[in-house]
């Protein structure tokens, strides 16, 4: 958990690591496409030195060439994949960001719609994983900030941001995700 949270000043910043899996799959897509996207280069260089001809080539270059982008570019994305969340408690905003290279996709959330913390549980008898989430009323999309396999990590981690943000985090690990005696009371009516 030491790279997943940084403070600095009113802005927490957590990044969620990719899983080195990803990261080796991406290996062999990369060479597929470079071998493909080679063999074009090798082609055209063929055909503009003269040995061959552009026309005769030009269906087996543009095959080569969009089986090289097709298989290269979900190659690329898992290569360079970064998801993090800002948390600006000065501007009182929330920046989620999925980032695939040069290319971010942003979505901007109000940080006075969450109101808690939850750390819950998959069930998953084999392994358990515990995610932290920043949640607001119902309605509000959950935010997953991070995910653990050991409880007390999960637990560190709600704590602090808890106490940066001043938010109190609340433990729902073992319930059932529908338990009606975790839903919020309704509303009082109110008098006109």
């Amino acid at each position: 958990m030491a790279g997943a949270m940084t403070v600095d000043g009113g802005m927490v910043r957590i990044d969620r690591p990719m899983p080195w899996i990803g990261r080796l799959l991406s290996l062999p897509l990369l060479a597929a496409s470079s071998y493909l996207l080679w063999n074009v280069a090798l082609g055209l260089r063929q055909d503009f030195s003269g040995f061959g001809r552009l026309a005769d080539d030009l269906v087996p270059v543009l095959v080569f060439t969009g089986l090289g982008l097709l298989v290269g570019i979900p190659g690329l994305i898992l290569l360079t994949f970064r998801y993090f969340v800002v948390l600006n408690e000065t501007l009182r905003q929330i920046v989620i960001t999925s980032q695939f290279g040069p290319l971010n996709i942003r979505k901007h959330r109000n940080l006075a719609d969450y109101h808690f913390i939850s750390i819950t549980d998959d069930y998953d008898a084999d392994l358990t994983t515990y995610d932290v989430n920043l949640c607001g009323s119902e309605g509000t999309e959950p935010i997953n900030l991070m995910s653990f396999t050991r409880r007390e990590e999960a637990d560190k981690l709600a704590g602090e941001i808890g106490r940066l943000l001043k938010l109190p985090a609340r433990d729902y690990v073992g319930t059932e995700p529908d338990d009606p005696d975790l839903q919020d009371p309704p509303a009082a009516p109110r008098a006109a």
